[in-house]
């Protein structure tokens, strides 16, 4: 299953719930909502990085004044999520039959609903 993305910051374990984004040629860095998709040149990060970040001296920060919200599921999530249900729910497989076919190569049995027809001989 594909795992929420996480904060940029080493060693942060948290949900990213903003994007960093540098604005070189203005020397400002902007902490906004969480992107909808990871691009290159933009940083996740949760909210405790997101609201203390610093910028280097002379650089502005511009900084979402709202809340910053975890982005919701997507249908991946919800397609992954399904699918590792259904996983779990499936049975045990059940262990080998013995092989009855040795002994006699033309004894008729029978497997789930298929059933073994000896050649004509």
């Amino acid at each position: 299953m594909r795992s929420p993305r996480r904060c940029s910051r080493n060693g942060c374990p948290r949900q990213a719930v903003a994007t960093l984004t540098y604005v070189y040629n203005e020397s400002t860095a902007v902490v906004g909502p969480l992107a909808a998709f990871a691009e290159p040149h933009t940083y996740d990060l949760c909210e405790p990085h997101a609201r203390s970040l610093t910028a280097p001296r002379g650089w502005d920060v511009v900084r979402h004044e709202g809340e910053f919200e975890p982005p919701p599921p997507t249908t991946d999530d919800l397609v992954a999520l399904a699918e590792a249900v259904r996983e779990a729910a499936r049975p045990a497989p059940r262990p080998p039959e013995p092989d009855q076919h040795r002994e006699n190569p033309h004894q008729t049995g029978r497997r789930g609903h298929l059933r073994v027809i000896p050649p004509n001989h």
